[in-house]
């Protein structure tokens, strides 16, 4: 590696290592007098574990529903309540369907929820579906001028406005008569001359009428499908439609009609759930959680950076500064990408350290031996790389596809383990390559290098 490349790797690790660091703990860097810009001050996402929370678990009552409906009706009702418990303001949620001895359960975690006593009434209720219609421009106009003007007034001033109530209304679109009761089923279908998807609905009888109505004095304007008060999608009425069967076409992915279907279906056919189990965690226990996890993982890290320079000598010190700027640069994804930490995933960078470290001790075992058969620092430090990376590469990926396997078929704690995990190892594998390579270069062609007993 020339000399000049060197130097500018090195400079551009170092200008790394201050940014990582400052991501991952600006209160550290702020002490030194230094002050970054207030967009970096990113606190942690922390999960249930840490944080404390609330844990639900809610069993459906799906006798009213056919047996080959289960599956759809049961994913269906997961979109809905993680929609509702979004509404708080809750970070990550986990809402999943749990199936146990033919009973079917949804479990709901909301870390840092601050009114479980709401979180619980709002989301034992049923998805409600409803069709609205659009309103005339005239209207629309005279109720957005409504809200303009009732704003940055109080509630006692608001109701001194003549008609205030139109202000708290949709502008857009009016609730009509037809809602989810009315429907019978939706499903995918596609255009027989394009294949691309489409939905059906179809209603029953009582529906079938009040659709024909609704299309028919609504032909060309939009005709708006809400669940729970959100916007699921807006077709325009071609024409009148009689029989109780419409469809809805767009430019809808095969994945996207899949998840339009299972929505419209949580709205059609009610699937009433009720509460079974209710677990709080406090976050004093979340705390204490942390604080031993974060001291598990310095002591780690301490009892790595013993062995390294024990063992390995000046290799082992470089290879601890490596760790060390490893660990700021996995932090500041961790950061960036917005994790949820949870204890599980606090357990998979820990580990992934320990990857981080056997790809070093790859390197500095090989490149002892060459030094040993008498070669030069600077063909030892070549070949120690080259001959080691296919035992990095293997076992890095072989890890990597476990994490895979786990992240696609396991459940929240598992997903944050294997996530985490992923993320070190992809790091570690950047850290072992460039950055202790880097450092070890800069030792070559000097006096240093000819001190054998720090590198052997």
């Amino acid at each position: 590696m020339k000399r000049k490349r060197t130097y500018l790797f090195l400079i551009l690790i170092i200008i790394l290592a201050v940014l990582a660091v400052s991501f991952s703990y600006p209160e550290g860097i702020k002490k030194l007098g230094i002050n970054f810009p207030q967009s970096w001050q990113i606190p942690f996402r922390l999960g249930l574990d840490l944080q404390g929370g609330t844990h639900l678990v809610y069993e459906a009552d799906l006798s009213d529903i056919s047996e080959e409906d289960y599956s759809s009706s049961m994913q269906g009702l997961r979109d809905i309540i993680e929609r509702r418990v979004n509404l708080f303001g809750v970070q990550e949620p986990l809402v999943q369907t749990q199936e146990t001895a033919g009973h079917y359960r949804l479990v709901v975690e909301l870390a840092g929820i601050k009114d479980p006593a709401e979180a619980i009434k709002m989301i034992g209720q049923t998805p409600f579906l409803e069709f609205r219609e659009q309103r005339t421009e005239e209207k629309t106009q005279s109720m957005l001028n409504k809200q303009k003007e009732i704003e940055g007034k109080s509630p006692e001033e608001m109701q001194e406005i003549e008609n205030w109530q139109l202000a708290l209304q949709d502008p857009y679109f009016k609730s009509t008569s037809l809602t989810g009761k009315y429907l019978k089923k939706a499903e995918i279908g596609f255009e027989p001359n394009t294949n691309k998807p489409l939905i059906l609905l179809n209603f029953n009888d009582e529906g079938s009428k009040i659709f024909e109505e609704l299309t028919s004095n609504n032909i060309g304007k939009l005709l708006a499908i809400y669940i729970d008060g959100i916007l699921l999608s807006a077709p325009v009425v071609q024409n009148a439609i009689s029989g109780g069967k419409a469809q809805i076409t767009g430019e809808f992915t095969i994945d996207e009609a899949k998840k339009l279907v299972r929505d419209l279906n949580a709205g059609a056919l009610p699937v009433p759930i009720g509460l079974i189990s209710q677990q709080s965690v406090g976050p004093t226990l979340g705390a204490i959680s942390l604080q031993k996890s974060l001291k598990a993982g310095m002591l780690g890290f301490l009892a790595i950076i013993i062995f390294l320079i024990i063992f390995y000598r000046f290799p082992g010190f470089l290879a601890s500064l490596a760790l060390a700027i490893y660990i700021a640069l996995v932090i500041s994804f961790i950061k960036l990408i917005s994790v949820t930490l949870t204890l599980a995933g606090i357990g998979g960078l820990i580990l992934s350290i320990g990857m981080a470290v056997d790809a070093n001790i790859l390197i500095f075992s090989r490149m002892r031996e060459e030094l040993k058969e008498g070669k030069s620092f600077a063909v030892s430090l070549t070949e120690g790389f080259r001959r080691s990376w296919p035992s990095i590469r293997d076992g890095n990926i072989t890890t990597l596809i476990v994490a895979f396997i786990l992240f696609w078929f396991g459940t929240s704690f598992i997903k944050g383990f294997a996530f985490t995990l992923s993320i070190g190892i992809l790091v570690s594998i950047f850290s072992a390559i460039f950055i202790t390579r880097t450092f070890l270069w800069i030792f070559a062609g000097t006096k240093l290098e000819n001190i054998r007993w720090l590198w052997k």
